[in-house]
């Protein structure tokens, strides 16, 4: 029996996260006040008391997740995984917890990328929507049609696989409403915008992945104890060298969470433990694998 430690990302904040943690756990209140000084902010008075529109900044939300991720990580008494893999934002908690990169300096590239990926969102107005009820093959085609029929003008593409029959889609204003038009005409059962500041995980997130590039670049990495499964291609990855440019390449290209779990799975996985907010993952992991076991690690 392999156990797969899993980690969230953007979107699985709530007001009051870490609270618990800060106020039973010495170490947990280190590595707290360790990311006020790094951040060079309260981010705990954010994210304890915080409304949700101020949780939902980016450059609150990113380090929120990865610190209340990261710290139940670190304080669980059992953290053992035979695998590891987070959902974009959380690729770099669950690198973090695997020994891959030390916490001061993932929190310090969360934090960059939070800042890089704003300053793109802020360069052209971009969105993300959610396709429930079709299948991949036809997203992509229909994707394809609309960048191709504007030539190129416009940019959509599949952004995260999230679980068979969803699949979110990121690009362009017109580009994501032309594609949604047309998926819905295709048989999606529901086209959702999203309420992101911009298309994550599409091309338009390029200034943020060349500032990222260098970031990463120029901090220390080790081999993580336990393979990581990336993002960018659902592959397990313990090379320094690939997982560095996985996670640059990660910005622009898909989140490949369907692929990831089955990977996951396929490789020995049978229990999924969520390490962070929310219960997210564990409902995606079970839509892919309905006979795998999910538990949640929370605080």
């Amino acid at each position: 029996m392999k156990k797969a430690y899993i980690f969230p990302g953007q979107g699985a904040q709530f007001s009051g996260m870490g609270l618990g943690l800060y106020q039973q756990s010495e170490k947990a209140k280190y590595f707290f006040e360790q990311a006020n000084h790094i951040l060079g902010f309260e981010i705990t008075k954010v994210m304890f008391e915080g409304t949700d529109e101020e949780l939902k900044q980016t450059n609150v939300t990113q380090p929120a997740i990865f610190l209340h991720s990261v710290i139940l990580a670190q304080t669980v008494g059992d953290f053992a995984p035979d695998m590891v893999a987070g959902h974009s934002l959380g690729e770099f908690s669950a690198l973090v917890a695997a020994g891959g990169l030390s916490f001061e300096d993932g929190l310090r590239l969360v934090a960059q990328r939070a800042s890089a990926m704003q300053k793109a969102c802020e360069l052209q107005p971009s969105t993300m929507a959610a396709v429930l009820g079709l299948d991949d093959a036809t997203i992509e085609r229909i994707c394809l049609d609309v960048a191709a029929g504007s030539g190129f003008k416009e940019v959509v593409i599949p952004a995260n696989y999230n679980c068979p029959g969803q699949v979110v889609i990121s690009g362009s204003l017109e580009g994501v409403r032309l594609a949604g038009e047309k998926l819905k005409e295709a048989g999606a059962k529901r086209v959702l915008p999203l309420q992101v500041g911009g298309a994550f995980h599409s091309p338009l997130m390029e200034p943020a992945r060349e500032e990222l590039a260098q970031a990463i670049q120029t901090t220390p990495f080790s081999q993580p104890r336990c393979p990581i499964y990336q993002n960018v291609n659902a592959k397990p990855a313990t090379d320094v060298e690939t997982i560095k440019a996985n996670l640059i390449a990660q910005l622009t290209a898909p989140v490949r969470w369907t692929q990831s779990v089955e990977a996951m799975s396929a490789d020995g996985a049978t229990v999924f433990v969520e390490c962070g907010p929310g219960k997210v993952l564990q409902g995606l992991v079970k839509k892919i694998i309905p006979t795998a076991e999910t538990q949640g690690v929370t605080s």
